[in-house]
């Protein structure tokens, strides 16, 4: 392999396995089912109290469906997440229950809770019999909410489900334990990028902004670029491949203009560039076979062409004398003087008399011994010319074809020109003109930091919207000095879209040029970007496995509706939803009443 030439892995998904039952109960208390709900992909297990709680989420798959189309797999019925293989073949027919990262489509979500709860084992006849912990999005929307609990408790009959934040269960997973945090927030997803402040370990809510941008429209983007720079290969750019070189050949510049002034420079270019090889075939259009090789190979393709017809003949004889059998029968219905059942059988021929049958069985009998000799003959031919023919110059003419046989070799005639076989014909050898493997190569330079920049200039894909830095910059100003002194202190980077090489560096040097003159921050990055909140959503349910104040209980959810929410340190803010007084409308009702019984007393005064 050259330098810097990496090939495309194209990984397809495994399907996943189907555990026969889940992990036992834990004394009185059923084991909590945690659900990290993301746009991008769900990961689900199971939180087993104990020293060693077990290893990553049993589950991880991306959050799609698919319709099936039946198939050799006889796959009728959707197919959800690892069970697509790849997404490729599939793109247009997937769907989502998301819309950016809430989820909005609740009988696809419905299929998403069918295919974790049925790959963890879950037990239960008729119902989930488990407490289940379920990230949400943030200041997720009301309805969203009230849908997602409807799910929950009327459809799969669970006895508590308790809501978070990804993002904050990351957080809280990564900082000291019973420490009361406060900093700063900065999660980068799939679809979202958040920034989140906290405050003596509580969401501060009122403050929390939003990016509508995430890792899919950095994929896009950097699809475009590619498809822009590499018309001749629109299909093979796919927004698959555009994802595995985001995760792993691409990086956050610390100064994008600098380092766009380096990649100027061809040897930094050289030494830095990434060439994807696209899967080809090496197979010339031209022929570099000998005379032998091309008279093997027509002799290979006549046998065929014989053996085709051979079984063509020889199912259609099959058919024939079949139906030479049944006329035969009808005929010694006749001769038997069973009228009744030989009347019946002409009608069932669709003949009108016993002349019409005896003309059919002479016909067919005459096609069927015409057919039998064909056969004989044919495999006569065979022998005499795998015997006595000699390779150079195959005696066609001995062959004697019939007129199917005629018709089927009007196909190879290409095969069969005439040519002297006793004078061969120089070999010409095809030398291609450029390299085939350097044609389907991608060289993916200065796109490997534009991709993830938009995070940082939205602008670069015309999103008028601020970036990290100045979002980050608007919130620190609606606090006062010492707040901001104490946010700054701990500046945490989690979700999927952080992963880059140098988001750390870039961070911070943001963070300098924003912050005062020899003033102190500090910029930490999750241990685990992508699975930190599936962990911190395990620990905090072991942590609060009998605390009834953070759990919904399905009383709760039938007295004040599936939107209402109990806090905690991981939670939303609760606002219940303020509806009208109805007194007013009474009262309105009352007044017009009154209006029309004045009217009515001022006309009869005036009669």
């Amino acid at each position: 392999m050259a330098a810097n030439v990496f090939p495309f892995r194209d990984a397809r998904a495994a399907p996943d396995p189907v555990l026969e039952t889940g992990p036992v109960a834990h004394g009185p208390l059923p084991v909590p089912l945690v659900l990290d709900n993301g746009s991008f992909q769900v990961r689900a297990g199971w939180a087993c109290p104990g020293q060693d709680p077990g290893p990553e989420p049993r589950l991880q798959f991306r959050a799609v469906c698919a319709r099936g189309r039946g198939g050799a797999r006889g796959a009728s019925g959707p197919q959800v997440g690892n069970a697509l293989g790849s997404l490729e073949p599939l793109r247009w027919m997937l769907r989502s229950p998301f819309d950016r990262n809430v989820p909005v489509n609740l009988e696809l979500q419905e299929l998403l809770l069918d295919y974790s709860f049925q790959h963890l084992g879950v037990s239960s006849q008729g119902c989930v019999d488990h407490p289940i912990v379920l990230t949400e999005a943030v200041c997720n929307p009301l309805y969203s909410r009230q849908m997602m609990s409807e799910l929950l408790f009327e459809c799969y009959g669970i006895p508590k489900v308790a809501y978070g934040i990804d993002s904050l269960f990351s957080f809280y997973h990564n900082k000291p334990k019973n420490s009361m945090c406060s900093g700063l927030i900065i999660s980068s997803g799939y679809q979202c990028t958040h920034v989140l402040p906290i405050l003596e370990g509580r969401l501060d809510a009122k403050n929390c902004k939003r990016i509508n941008l995430g890792g899919s429209q950095a994929a896009g983007y950097l699809q475009r670029l590619l498809q822009l720079k590499y018309p001749g290969h629109l299909a093979a750019i796919t927004l698959s491949r555009m994802e595995e070189i985001l995760h792993e050949h691409s990086y956050i510049a610390e100064d994008y203009v600098e380092e766009l002034h380096k990649w100027r420079c061809p040897d930094y270019y050289e030494n830095n560039v990434h060439k994807m090889q696209l899967p080809f075939s090496s197979k010339l259009l031209g022929s570099t076979l000998t005379s032998e090789e091309k008279q093997e190979r027509r002799q290979q393709q006549l046998r065929r062409l014989q053996e085709l017809n051979a079984r063509r003949r020889e199912e259609k004889l099959q058919l024939d004398q079949e139906r030479l059998d049944r006329l035969l029968y009808v005929q010694e219905l006749l001769e038997d003087g069973q009228m009744d059942q030989f009347h019946k059988a002409l009608i069932e021929l669709n003949m009108d008399s016993p002349e019409e049958l005896q003309s059919y069985i002479q016909k067919l009998s005459l096609a069927v011994e015409q057919a039998k000799q064909k056969i004989l003959q044919a495999e006569v031919n065979l022998e005499v010319d795998v015997v006595d023919s000699k390779p150079e110059t195959p005696d066609l003419e001995q062959l004697e074809p019939s007129l199917e046989d005629v018709e089927s070799m009007n196909d190879f005639d290409p095969l069969f020109s005439e040519e002297t076989p006793g004078v061969e014909k120089p070999v010409t050898t095809v030398q291609p003109v450029f390299n085939l493997a350097a044609y389907h190569q991608l060289f993916v330079g200065t796109e490997r930091i534009r991709a993830p920049e938009i995070i940082f200039q939205p602008s670069l894909i015309g999103e008028e919207q601020a970036g990290i830095a100045e979002t980050l910059q608007y919130i620190l100003d609606r606090y006062p000095k010492d707040v901001q002194e104490m946010l700054v202190q701990n500046v945490f980077l989690t979700g999927g879209n952080t992963m880059y090489p140098g988001m750390k560096a870039r961070m911070e040097k943001e963070l300098l040029e924003m912050r005062p003159f020899q003033s102190s921050f500090q910029v930490q990055l999750a241990s685990n970007p992508v699975l930190d909140a599936w962990y911190g959503a395990r620990d905090w349910a072991l942590n609060h496995l009998d605390d009834n104040e953070v759990w919904i209980t399905r009383k709760e959810y039938e007295e004040k509706g599936g939107e209402y929410l109990k806090e905690h340190c991981a939670s939303n803010i609760y606002v219940p939803i303020r509806l009208p007084k109805q007194a007013s409308r009474s009262s309105d009702a009352q007044a017009s009443s009154k209006g029309s019984a004045a009217g009515g007393g001022g006309a009869g005064e005036q009669a």
